[in-house]
């Protein structure tokens, strides 16, 4: 029997997610399979994988051909560099231990790297986000200065206005007051 390790689709349309699955090659791709190793979700970013380690590793070795995608993500996670150390070390080329700080390294190392773009993706999100609060105080400012060129220009009209109305209250006192004093001398 040929056994492959290959995705499994899952989640809507637009929205796929995936398992790792041990699968006989004429299986369907949704359809029956031995087992089940992991999940892939490339929705997130960085793309999330679970992978059970030892139960890959096992199926690698044992002469499972994994799928080109399959393959990618067990390269990154470090399944084919464990199978070629264990390869070395049943040649004699080195030692278990010598295997595994190798291993260990390489993981170290992916580890900061990922840590890396992880934080320089969030360092540019803080930078985006506080871009648009300085363009949206910036428009706001804006704003703050039309109302109150308007409310001035309201002030200055109802003061206008007032001026006027006291302007022709005192112009009606003083005609009044005219009047009166016209009547006056013509009544002595």
């Amino acid at each position: 029997m040929a056994t492959r390790i290959r995705l499994q689709r899952h989640g809507r349309k637009g929205y796929a997610f995936y398992s790792i699955v041990i699968a006989d090659v004429r299986a369907p791709r949704d359809g029956k399979f031995t087992e089940k190793i992991g999940t892939y979700n490339p929705n997130t970013n960085p793309a999330t994988v679970d992978l059970n380690f030892e139960r890959a590793l096992y199926w690698v070795e044992v002469g499972a051909q994994p799928s080109d995608t399959v393959r990618n993500i067990l390269s990154n996670e470090g399944v084919m560099l464990m199978k070629h150390l264990k390869g070395g070390v049943r040649k004699g080329a080195f030692d278990e231990a010598a295997a595994q700080a190798k291993f260990e390294a390489w993981k170290q190392a992916k580890d900061a790297k990922k840590n890396d773009v992880i934080s320089k993706t969030a360092a540019e999100k803080k930078a985006a986000a506080e871009a648009r609060l300085e363009a949206e105080k910036k428009v706001n400012e804006k704003i703050a200065e039309k109302v109150a060129d308007k409310k001035a220009a309201e002030a200055a009209a109802k003061a206008e206005a007032e001026a006027a109305a006291q302007a022709a209250e005192n112009e009606a006192t003083e005609a009044a007051e005219t009047t009166e004093t016209a009547e006056a001398p013509a009544e002595a």
